[in-house]
């Protein structure tokens, strides 16, 4: 067997976060060339895509949330952690833990949020303006981001607790493996 040696547990758990991330980038170019088509149509034949502004809010709610599935297992946001650089690693694992579990709990409370107004407007049918789509497939497809932004968290955080993993690997200090490897 070849490969290094954690690519086994990593396997599915990377496999899931790729598929987030190709869905999440595939919608934002959706919404890119939505956008982009309306406008040349509106400014160069005065007939704009129907519904486009409704389609485009949409679609891109849909891709942020498909994108903070990415975030839950990546991290790779803005973030300032000046204060947990200046901890000994094996402190900094649970202050990495802590940060997930509470980006966890909110992202578990904005599924429940979204959730409710899924069910809500369901029975109501709100409508696009020009096109009269159903607005519940795309809160489906929200709650789905969600659900996958749920799934990736709990799995960063499951491997802060029990792998020790702390930052990516691009985010490290120079010499700070070797100062982990000494405290554990």
């Amino acid at each position: 067997m070849s490969g290094s040696p954690g690519e086994g547990r990593e396997g599915g758990s990377m496999r899931a976060v790729d598929f987030v991330e190709r869905v999440a980038a595939i919608l934002l170019g959706l919404v890119t060339v939505l956008i982009f088509v309306s406008a040349i149509g509106r400014y160069l034949f005065a007939r704009p895509v129907p519904d486009a502004f409704d389609l485009s809010r949409l679609a891109l709610a849909v891709a942020v949330m498909w994108g903070f599935a990415s975030v839950g297992f990546r991290g790779s946001h803005i973030k300032v952690d000046l204060l947990a650089q200046m901890m000994p690693p094996h402190v900094r694992k649970w202050f990495d833990a802590a940060a997930w579990f509470v980006l966890l709990v909110f992202t578990a409370g904005m599924f429940w949020k979204i959730g409710g107004r899924l069910l809500s407007q369901w029975p109501r049918g709100e409508l696009t303006m020009d096109l009269r789509l159903p607005h519940w497939p795309f809160l489906v497809a929200i709650l789905l981001g969600l659900a996958m932004a749920l799934l990736t968290t709990t799995i960063r955080l499951w491997r802060v607790l029990y792998h020790g993993e702390g930052l990516e690997p691009h985010e490290t200090v120079p010499g700070e493996e070797m100062d982990e490897q000494r405290h554990d």
